[in-house]
């Protein structure tokens, strides 16, 4: 006698879904897929990425018919990048584009072109902590008391009752 079987299993990773439901809405900027959105920050680095973000793939026009020995123009890829690290992507961009034609498998990206202002997630600033704790500030007092020099006492003092006050979980 046989195993029944077992039921067919309808639930499927929300991964599966995102690249189909953003690739439509990224053909629009130029883009044949979501690769280059979706891992934009393994391909120039976390640091990078923070600062920049890649908006829009130009492909220049098709002009007369490509003939068999000739190679099909390679895009421009046009990036949003914050104002004071445009010069230093601009010194990656042959490593940039290398790795980004990697990523895709072809030759794709043949140049890049920037475009300053502020990054989705870099425009976001992190909240200002809140003032130190009363018994932070305390135990900073005691701790600097030996200090003769006021003004020196009293930014040790700020600083101590930063570092003696709790680091609060984020939310």
């Amino acid at each position: 006698m046989s195993t029944p079987a077992r039921p067919k299993s309808w639930s499927r990773p929300l991964a599966d879904f995102v690249g189909k439901a953003i690739d439509p809405v990224l053909a629009k900027q130029g883009f044949g897929e979501s690769d280059i959105i979706t891992y934009w920050p393994q391909v120039v680095g976390e640091r990078m990425a923070g600062v920049s973000e890649p908006i829009r793939l130009q492909w220049p026009s098709r002009g007369s018919a490509p003939s068999p020995d000739r190679a099909p123009q390679p895009a421009t890829l046009i990036i949003r990048v914050e104002s004071g690290f445009a010069l230093e992507l601009q010194h990656l961009a042959p490593l940039v584009i290398e790795r980004v034609n990697a990523r895709l498998g072809w030759r794709c990206i043949g140049k890049l072109a920037f475009r300053q202002g502020p990054v989705g997630l870099a425009a976001k600033r992190p909240p200002r902590p809140g003032p130190p704790d009363p018994a932070a500030i305390r135990k900073a007092s005691e701790t600097t008391a030996a200090v003769d020099d006021e003004a020196l006492r009293a930014a040790l003092t700020r600083l101590g009752s930063r570092v003696f006050t709790k680091t609060r979980a984020k939310t």
